[in-house]
């Protein structure tokens, strides 16, 4: 394992729960949207992953090097309503409405905020024992 190793792994992590926090904004901030561009009601997103491996040189063992995404995810649910009124109502009167769920939402920030503050912190220590280091092998 390199010294840089630490960095970039959680620098991965970092980067994944950017996306995931971009990916439940747009969610969010689509609860209500009854008309996409695609057509009918907006669809929920999730971000997909997986872990990172790399051969190290030299050996035929793989090593972990944290994650990266492998893309989004889109929910092909909805929700219909009964809502004849809508401008968007079908001819029967229902609606198409998007399968977000606020409450859900808000604790998967929650938990996406939690893990980002665990990599910085992670990335904070790493920077303070190469430090640390660099100042005893100066001595």
């Amino acid at each position: 394992m390199g010294v840089f190793d630490s960095f970039n792994i959680n620098t991965s992590g970092l980067t994944l729960e950017r996306m995931k926090l971009d990916t439940i904004s747009t969610n969010i901030a689509n609860v209500n949207t009854t008309r996409t561009e695609e057509g009918g009601a907006y669809k929920r997103k999730t971000v997909t992953f997986q872990e990172s491996l790399k051969k190290e040189k030299g050996s035929r063992e793989t090593k972990s090097y944290g994650v990266r995404t492998t893309g989004t995810r889109q929910d092909n649910e909805t929700k219909t309503v009964y809502q004849p009124e809508h401008p968007d109502a079908d001819e029967e009167g229902y609606l198409e409405l998007p399968n977000v769920n606020l409450s859900d939402e808000m604790i998967n920030m929650m938990n996406t905020l939690r893990t980002y503050e665990a990599n910085a912190t992670a990335f904070e220590s790493s920077k303070t024992m190469m430090k640390k280091a660099l100042e005893i092998s100066k001595d």
